[in-house]
């Protein structure tokens, strides 16, 4: 069901052969043929295919506007155990190498559900190849690596949707616009969670490779990170580690990070820029997320969230972001209390709490007036990638555009580089239109990773 796996030399050689091809022109220039009319199926092949692509692939099988034409996973035994879960009428064909999936079944987009270590590398490539784009978030390992994503979309004109699917959520979006209107007044403070940061990889002796896997998969997976012996907790618990992600875990600040700080900007209006001071308030510290013993009650639109953050320990401190309005986003919130996927906006004549599909508010009337939404039927994750579809068929802009997901992203990372380099108590600047510190180089060493030879980002020629 699989084609076979390409040796390491191979997929290079091909690699430079993709990044060769003049992708400046047209769809039907590179053989994939022109866009999908209003009417037509959009051709879609996944890429990826753990836990994260079973989820958008089963919540999405209603979506008649999609039509899956191919899966590729670089694990072997995957490719074949997915298409047996999901595809129920055995029409999908697997692949180990996604680039040859693209070239076979020429494809209108593509769901990037990889590793976050691995996703900047292939979605440029899949750009480059004539693909728009559903990137799952958070879109990238780095600031500097997620700004060369945004470069490589506006540069081969791709439709792009990341996945923070709550800004294809009508309450969300209804909630968000009171806030931009002034329904609570003028905005000084939003509560926002103080998440876990991602865990430092040790050595650990090397485990025996799983069975069916094909020879120089670990070195595919692998991607930029460091060539380490294969371990069981790096292979499925990536989203844990430095290396591979920024915290990915439920309660991490890449995992529930990025939907949750996405909020604060759609709430704040402020998707296209970010905060110009990060202050420090206390050491970085393990510990757990909450104490666990009381909740608030109904009115706490984060509820039935708390139990999973629960278990979650790591490392974590307060910190306080200012944005150019004067703004302070206070990242002080535990896994127990509040909105773990929102934020809690307080302005001068009350305050609105916005999570996942769920608002309360202070006073209650704020959201109790004509035109209130209940909340949606239909999950978020097939509301967004049916954006995606319709704006890959008119070209118009997704509600989660690339540089909105990359302004997310940027908030997740200056997180963990004030936690890396600053002192408590440290205030450190911050100028989001060149994407830099202003008084830390050392904050600056860390806005990019330094990648392994061979993988490097795919030039944007």
């Amino acid at each position: 069901m699989s084609e076979r796996n390409w040796t390491r030399r191979e997929v290079l050689k091909a690699a430079g052969a993709v990044l060769a091809l003049p992708c400046f022109l047209p769809r039907e220039a590179l053989g994939l043929g022109g866009r999908p009319g209003a009417n037509e199926q959009v051709k879609v092949c996944v890429i990826g295919l753990g836990g994260r692509a079973n989820g958008v692939v089963a919540d999405c099988r209603q979506l008649s506007a999609m039509r899956i034409v191919g899966v590729a996973d670089c694990f072997k035994p995957r490719v074949g155990s997915f298409i047996k879960q999901q595809d129920v009428e055995k029409k999908w064909k697997g692949y180990e190498d996604f680039r040859k999936m693209i070239e076979e079944q020429k494809p209108d987009g593509v769901l990037i559900e990889t590793t976050t270590h691995a996703r900047a590398w292939i979605t440029i490539i899949a750009m480059q190849m004539g693909c728009d784009v559903y990137i799952e978030k958070p879109m990238s390992l780095s600031i500097a690596e997620g700004r060369h994503m945004v470069a490589a979309a506006r540069k081969y004109d791709r439709v792009t949707q990341v996945g923070t699917q709550q800004r294809s959520t009508p309450m969300n979006n209804w909630a968000s616009d009171l806030v931009k209107s002034g329904a609570i007044g003028k905005v000084h403070t939003v509560l926002a969670p103080n998440f876990v940061g991602p865990k430092k990889w040790t050595g650990q002796p090397a485990a025996p490779m799983p069975e069916g896997a094909s020879d120089g998969w670990w070195e595919i997976w692998t991607n930029q990170a460091e060539l380490r012996p294969y371990h069981p907790q790096l292979h499925y618990g990536w989203a844990m580690w430095d290396d591979y992600d920024g915290g990915g875990e439920c309660f991490g600040v890449s995992g529930w990070g990025t939907h949750s700080y996405d909020q604060v900007n759609r709430g704040l209006g402020t998707d296209e820029t970010g905060p110009v001071s990060i202050l420090l308030e206390e050491e970085v510290k393990v510990s757990n997320t909450g104490k666990f013993v009381t909740a608030r009650g109904k009115e706490d639109t984060g509820a039935d969230y708390h139990a999973m953050a629960k278990q979650v320990v790591g490392p974590r401190a307060k910190m306080i972001m200012t944005f150019a309005s004067g703004v302070e986003m206070k990242c002080h919130l535990d896994g127990d209390v509040g909105p773990g996927l929102g934020a809690i906006f307080i302005g001068d004549k009350g305050s609105i709490e916005i999570n996942r599909n769920s608002i309360s508010s202070d006073p209650p009337e704020i959201i109790t007036g004509a035109g209130s939404p209940v909340p949606a039927a239909m999950r978020g994750t097939p509301l967004h990638v049916q954006n995606w579809l319709e704006c890959i068929q008119s070209r118009e802009t997704c509600t989660a555009d690339i540089e909105y997901g990359q302004r997310s992203s940027t908030l997740c990372y200056l997180v963990n580089i004030v936690r890396e380099v600053a002192k408590a108590g440290e205030t450190l600047h911050w100028d989001p239109k060149k994407e830099r510190f202003t008084d830390s180089e050392a904050g600056n060493k860390l806005l990019a990773r330094e990648r392994r030879k061979g993988w490097e980002l795919p030039a944007l020629a």
